[in-house]
C-alpha cells in the first residue's frame, strides 16, 4: 500500500504491536479521510474487544470508542489539549508545546517527514463524520520518516539546470523538510535555516522558501514578483499550485507541472505541459495531463527533454538540407534555358533525385545523435521559426552554391559538345547532396570530430544512394529508362569533386561560426 502507512506498520511491529492484534482489539467503525487542507486523517474504532495490555496505562472506563488521528504536527497541535507522558495524559502547556515544536523542527531539518499521532476517547460516533471530530486530542508522539530521493534524481536536476530548466519543489511537507531535501537534490544551495518571507528595508523580498500560508497573504502581483527567487514551496494546498503556475506563466516562463492527485488537476491543466504519474497518479490527474510518466521518475522527464531537443534539432537539419537541395535544383531548372540550354533534368530524373535525397538520406538524418551541447544550452523559444538563428541564410547560400555548381558543370559539358552533359549534371547533384547530408549532421561540430560511423544509418544510406546512382548509370536497362549515359572515371571524379566542394564550404562555415 502507501509507503507512509507501510512505514508506520513496520515501526509498530518493531515495538511489538502487530497489525493483526491491533485490528482485533480496535475494530474500525468510521473514518475521516486525509485531505490536503487539514493534512491529517482520523479513524474511529470500537472498544468492545479492547485488550488493556495493548495500550498500557490507558483508562477507558465506560467509553465505547476511540479515535486515532495522525497528520502534520503543526496542524495537530492546534487541536491538541493533552500530551501522553509517562503513561498518563497531562495538559498541553507552553512548555510541552515548545518541546514538541523543537522536536518537530529537529527531525525536519534532517530531511525527515514528521507525523504526529494522537487519540481521543468518545462515547458515541456522530451520524455525519465531520472535522469537529478532531478536537481535544491527546498527542502520543511523533514519527520521523526518511523518504530519501532516488540517487539518480540529483544528477537529473543538475542536467536540467545546465539545460536552462529550473526545477521547483512544491510539497505539502514541513518547510524545513522541504528545504533539506531540496538541498540534497541541488535545487537550492543555501544551508537549511528557518524559512520565511523576509521584507527588506527597500521593500524587496529575500526568500528561501514560501509556505502556503504566506502564499495566501500575497497578492497576485506580489507572488509574481517572488516566483523567480523561490525554488521551494512547502505546506501548500492544491489551489496554491495553480497560483504558482499562473504566476510563473505571467512572468513569461514555459511551465511543466507534475502531479498525481485529483486536486492537482487544475494546475496540471493550466500548465503548458501537465505531467501525471502513471503508477501513483489518479485517473483524473492523467486525464488533465499532456504526458503520463509510466515509471513516476523525474529522470524520465529530463531524458524526454533531451530526446525532444534531439528530434527538434534533427527536423531543423532535415528541413534545411531538403530546402537547400531543392533551391539548387530549381535554380538549375530555371536558369538553364536562359543560358541557351535545353531543360537540364527530365521529370523522372528529378523524382529520382528527390527519392534518393529527401527519402533515403532524410531517413538517415532523422536518427542523428544528440548534439554535444543539447543539454548545456537554454531552451529555444517555442515561437521561433525553422530558419531562425541564421539557418535561413545558411540554407540560401548552400542552395545557391549547389545550383551554381550544377549549372556550371552542365554548361561546361554542354557548350564543349559533350553529349553526356545532362547525365553529368544529374550525377553531380546526387553527389553534392550526399556530401551535403554528411556536413549537415551538426550545426557546430565537424564531421571529422563526429566520425562518419557515429551515425551508421546515414553512412549506410549514403552508400546505398551512391550504389543506386551507379546502377542507374551503368545498368543498360536503367540507363535507357532514365535517359542517361555512362560516365567515365574522370567524369565521375569531377562530379564527386563538386560534392567535396559543397562539403568543404559547409565545414568552413561551421568553423567560422565556432
Amino acid at each position: 500500500g502507501d509507503p507512509t502507512e507501510g512505514a508506520l506498520v513496520v515501526a509498530a511491529a518493531k515495538m511489538g504491536y502487530w497489525k493483526s492484534s491491533l485490528d482485533s482489539s480496535f475494530r474500525r467503525a468510521a473514518e475521516l479521510p486525509f485531505d490536503s487542507e487539514r493534512k491529517r486523517m482520523t479513524t474511529v474504532h470500537h472498544l468492545a474487544q479492547y485488550d488493556p495490555t495493548v495500550l498500557s496505562g490507558l483508562e477507558i472506563g465506560d467509553t465505547r470508542y476511540i479515535a486515532f488521528t495522525k497528520g502534520g504536527v503543526d496542524g495537530l497541535l492546534d487541536i491538541t489539549s493533552h500530551v501522553w507522558a509517562e503513561g498518563k495524559s497531562v495538559p498541553l502547556d507552553e512548555g510541552w508545546r515548545s518541546r514538541i515544536e523543537a522536536a518537530n523542527e529537529r527531525l525536519a531539518k534532517k530531511g525527515m517527514r514528521v507525523l504526529g499521532v494522537g487519540f481521543r476517547l468518545m462515547n458515541s460516533i456522530p451520524e455525519i463524520i465531520q472535522t469537529d471530530l478532531e478536537q481535544n486530542i491527546t498527542l502520543v508522539g511523533l514519527f520521523g520518516m526518511i523518504d530519501p530521493p532516488r540517487s539518480e534524481v540529483q544528477d537529473a536536476v543538475a542536467v536540467a539546470k545546465s539545460a536552462g530548466i529550473r526545477t521547483i519543489m512544491i510539497t505539502g511537507d514541513h518547510p524545513l523538510t522541504a528545504i533539506e531535501i531540496a538541498r540534497q537534490l541541488g535545487i537550492v544551495h543555501a544551508p537549511s535555516a528557518p524559512v520565511a518571507v523576509l521584507g527588506a528595508g527597500d521593500g524587496a523580498l529575500s526568500i528561501k522558501a514560501l509556505t502556503g500560508v504566506e502564499i495566501e497573504n500575497l497578492a497576485p502581483d506580489e507572488l509574481k514578483n517572488v516566483v523567480d527567487e523561490v525554488s521551494v514551496f512547502a505546506r501548500v494546498a492544491p489551489e496554491h499550485k495553480l497560483r504558482i503556475v499562473q504566476a510563473l506563466q505571467e512572468k513569461g516562463h514555459i511551465v511543466a507541472m507534475t502531479g498525481d492527485g485529483v486536486n492537482d488537476a487544475p494546475a496540471l491543466r493550466k500548465a503548458d505541459i501537465g505531467v501525471a504519474m502513471g503508477i501513483a497518479g489518479t485517473d483524473v490527474s492523467k486525464e488533465a495531463s499532456d504526458l503520463v510518466l509510466l515509471d513516476d521518475n523525474f529522470t524520465t522527464i529530463v531524458a524526454a527533454v533531451k530526446e525532444g531537443r534531439t528530434i527538434y534539432d534533427n527536423i531543423r537539419k532535415f528541413v534545411r538540407f531538403s530546402v537547400a537541395g531543392n533551391i539548387g535544383k530549381i535554380l538549375a531548372m530555371l536558369l538553364a534555358p536562359f543560358l541557351g540550354k535545353p531543360l537540364p533534368l527530365l521529370p523522372l530524373q528529378l523524382l529520382w533525385l528527390n527519392l534518393l535525397t529527401d527519402g533515403l538520406l532524410g531517413l538517415g538524418m532523422g536518427v542523428e545523435n544528440p548534439e554535444k551541447d543539447a543539454m548545456k544550452r537554454a531552451p529555444y523559444s517555442p515561437t521561433e521559426g525553422v530558419f531562425s538563428r541564421g539557418a535561413g541564410r545558411q540554407t540560401i547560400w548552400v542552395g545557391l552554391m549547389i545550383g551554381a555548381l550544377a549549372l556550371g558543370l552542365g554548361s561546361w559539358y554542354f557548350f564543349t559538345g559533350r553529349p553526356e552533359w545532362q547525365t553529368m549534371l544529374f550525377t553531380s547533384l546526387a553527389f553534392m547532396q550526399i556530401f551535403q547530408a554528411l556536413a549537415s549532421r551538426s550545426d557546430k561540430e565537424s564531421l571529422f570530430r563526429l566520425g562518419v560511423m557515429s551515425n551508421p544509418v546515414l553512412a549506410g544510406m549514403a552508400v546505398i544512394v551512391f550504389g543506386l546512382q551507379m546502377m542507374v548509370l551503368y545498368i543498360p536497362a536503367l540507363a535507357n529508362f532514365f535517359k542517361v549515359a555512362p560516365l567515365s572515371l574522370c567524369d565521375l571524379s569531377i562530379a564527386a569533386a563538386a560534392g567535396v566542394v559543397v562539403f568543404a564550404a559547409m565545414e568552413l562555415g561551421k568553423r567560422i561560426k565556432r
